[in-house]
């Protein structure tokens, strides 16, 4: 096995197919007689459907056919989770929220359909007020959902709270915010005689696989899925969303391919979002700063027919070691478009626990790096069992020394550069990884030499391809030239989708498995082969490095993959079957300055510093742009991220990035990264855990802390804009 393959900055093995213009997307993909779709959406947000023309839109050249709920084809509801809605549009003509499908027009060009598109005509009677706030909606305690209870209770929270000397009491508001990748969602569907192949944007090609088979009664054998690349996805492209099955629908019906692409303003009602929530945190301490008692109540948006939460409240049940806790999370119906996963979904929670932490620091008088540190647990507190690893106090100790934390006054008001305000905060970055099921491999050993890998999981543009290059270029002993790693296609094996930070243990596992395989194999056929210069020796003393096999008790009697395999005369394949991932936890700890214009409000990001531990860093280039990434969403998160909800008509009023704001260049700090590189034995992945959603974790938290030290004043109402510090 070679030893310095993985952890290397390897540049992403597509980058030149990206820069180039050879990565074919969804969108990008043409088909003879290709046909394209546009959907006119509801301008309600409650009531029915009492009248519907499409004549004028009919009559525009080019329209091949435009649906209604009284025309589309009859489709099922899926059952899978991965559909969130309850609902399929243009089956019924009720309207659950504004932005919900009304009419799926075809035409011969883009341009031809969005123009008919415009044009139909729809009348509604509305039911009811509509409700989009979540001051206003109907509060419902929800049932057990499918990630587990909605409850969760240690010890008694109450008397832990009574026992502490110190005890605050905070309330945060988080706004409903949208993932806005810069893809946006496509799906071109082209069928061949009962068999459809699906081009989609899609974290989960299996997933997707299942649903279209679902709501179409077709068999899962006729379904294929195909996702090469995607421009980002961060929870948005989990799920499958009914625009892809109507797609599906209208190619079977016309008989020719079609595809549509959501605009940027139909992205805002068809492909999720993250909830609205309200927090209540209470939390008590003793004077030696360990922490007695925790309840938190977080009420989030649900639809006014969709009930199931996502539990995102681990921070709260896992982190820190808390005797005495209670959490429960809570919902309000209203008339919006469904929730979904949205970019580190503990990321809320994660939110209202740091600040509220902050907080009771300074009321101990204690610096928040050491509170943390007595409340530090090697244990998973849900269950109590020992994490696999867990180097959080080292990475608080290195992030500090990077920051310079030592240096810090604490007094709020203290630090001024000029005529503005700095302030320096910090937090913990904790996401779970893993614990969901794995993913099948297959590998092909050419005679050649050459390794081929395909596994049916997807590239959101973390670097899969690049990670899962290098684990068969380590776990093999070949270079990564000769390895080509495959993905995106339901026919590949199976793997779980994409999302929750579980395809490096994952799908790595799977590499892993394959790979070890054939090198055991292609060890075994070199110990036997006539000939062959390690014929007779023990198979346990030859290992494999830069494509060749050699005795470690003599490195000159070596022969390489090609050879053996070449002797053969037929390529070898290997094959393994998913495995459950164990659940694991990627932590960090996270250190930001801001300065802010005591006379505007203005909060600037100038410097962040984090040291993280994913157990083994498969490439060290691309965690750190998953650090990067992190870092920027949480600065949008916490500064700018906020979709305006119309309380008097439940609409969206910004769905489009000149009124929903997101980081920018100039907005983006110097950034400082760490890594602690230690394997966690509990991993199949060589070690490593899943990471891409931990660095967004802390982030918040930590500006909004350095913003009260700078000022003084508690924000607890997202995002911290200029208005709430004047």
């Amino acid at each position: 096995m070679s030893t310095d393959v993985v952890g290397r900055p390897l540049s992403r093995v597509e980058s030149r197919l990206k820069v180039t213009g050879g990565a074919e997307y969804t969108a990008d993909v043409g088909l003879p007689r290709l046909a394209h779709a546009v959907m006119a959406m509801s301008t309600v947000s409650r009531g029915r459907i009492t009248r519907i023309d499409t004549r004028a839109a009919e009559a525009v050249r080019g329209v091949i056919a435009v649906y209604t709920h009284e025309t589309m084809p009859r489709l099922a509801q899926p059952t899978l989770r991965v559909f969130l809605k309850s609902f399929v549009p243009l089956q019924t003509p009720e309207i659950h929220h504004a932005g919900q499908p009304v009419a799926f027009v075809v035409a011969r060009t883009l341009e031809q359909a969005q123009r008919a598109a415009e044009l139909v005509e729809v009348d509604y009677e509305e039911s009811g007020t509509p409700e989009g706030e979540l001051a206003t909606g109907e509060v419902i305690r929800p049932p057990t959902g499918p990630d587990g209870p909605n409850t969760f209770t240690r010890g008694d929270a109450a008397a832990g709270l009574d026992q502490a000397d110190v005890r605050i009491r905070a309330e945060f508001t988080i706004p409903m915010h949208h993932h806005n990748p810069i893809e946006p969602h496509a799906t071109t569907a082209v069928w061949e005689g009962p068999k459809v192949t699906v081009y989609e944007t899609t974290q989960g090609v299996d997933n997707t696989r299942q649903v279209v088979s679902q709501a179409l009664g077709v068999p899962l054998a006729d379904v294929r899925i195909i996702s090469r690349f995607l421009g980002g996805g961060f929870g948005s492209k989990g799920p499958v969303w009914p625009h892809t099955v109507l797609t599906c629908a209208a190619a079977r019906a016309l008989g020719r391919p079609v595809k549509l692409v959501l605009s940027r303003a139909h992205m805002y009602t068809s492909n999720g979002h993250r909830a609205q929530t309200h927090q209540t945190i209470e939390l008590g301490a003793r004077r030696d700063g360990r922490v007695t008692g925790l309840h938190h109540v977080i009420t989030q948006q649900v639809t006014r027919n969709d009930v199931a939460l996502f539990n995102s409240s681990e921070p709260i049940r896992m982190l820190y070691d808390i005797p005495h806790l209670s959490n429960e999370q809570r919902a309000v119906r209203l008339d919006l478009p469904t929730q979904s996963f949205t970019r580190s979904p503990e990321a809320c929670t994660s939110h209202a626990q740091e600040a509220a932490l902050d907080e009771l620091a300074y009321a101990l008088r204690m610096d928040p790096v050491e509170l943390r540190k007595r409340n530090w647990s090697a244990r998973n507190m849900e269950n109590g069992e020992e994490w696999g690893s867990n180097h959080l106090r080292e990475c608080y100790d290195r992030a500090a020394s990077m920051f310079g934390w030592s240096r810090r006054d604490p007094r709020p008001r203290s630090m001024r550069d000029g005529a503005e305000l700095v302030g320096w905060g910090m937090a913990t970055s904790a996401h779970t990884a893993g614990g969901r099921p794995g993913a099948g491999a297959r590998m092909t050993l050419g005679t050649d030499g050459k390794v081929r890998i395909q596994v049916g999981t997807q590239d959101n543009g973390t670097g899969t391809y690049t990670i899962m290059t290098q684990i068969a270029g380590e776990v093999l002993g070949v270079p990564v030239s000769d390895v080509t790693f495959e993905l995106g296609d339901s026919a590949f094996p199976l793997s779980y989708a994409s999302g929750a930070s579980t395809t490096a243990p994952g799908v790595g596992s799977a590499v892993t498995r394959v790979c070890t395989a054939a090198r055991e194999a292609v060890i075994g056929m070199a110990v036997a082969q006539p000939g062959s210069p390690l014929r007779g020796v023990p198979a346990e003393r030859v290992d494999t490095a830069n494509g060749l096999l050699f005795d470690t008790a003599d490195p000159r009697a070596r022969v390489s993959y090609r050879s053996v395999v070449g002797h053969g005369g037929k390529p070898l394949t290997f094959e393994v079957e998913p495995v459950n991932t164990p659940l694991g936890y990627s932590v960090g700890a996270v250190f930001v300055e801001v300065r802010v214009d005591p006379l505007l409000g203005r909060v600037r990001v100038t410097r962040v510093a984090g040291c993280y531990d994913p157990g083994t860093v498969l490439n060290r280039k691309t965690a750190r742009s998953q650090v990067l990434g992190g870092v920027i969403w949480g600065i949008g998160f916490t500064l700018f991220e906020h979709t305006l909800v119309d309380p008097a008509t439940a609409r969206i009023l910004n769905p489009n990035l000149s009124g929903y704001l997101v980081p920018v260049n100039a907005d983006v700090p110097d950034i400082q990264v760490q890594f602690i590189d230690e394997p966690d034995p509990a991993s199949d992945a060589l070690g490593a855990r899943g990471f891409g959603e931990t660095p967004m974790t802390g982030v918040t938290a930590a500006i909004a802390n350095a913003v009260f030290h700078a000022t003084g004043m508690r924000v607890r109402d997202l995002p911290l804009t200029q208005d709430k510090l004047l």
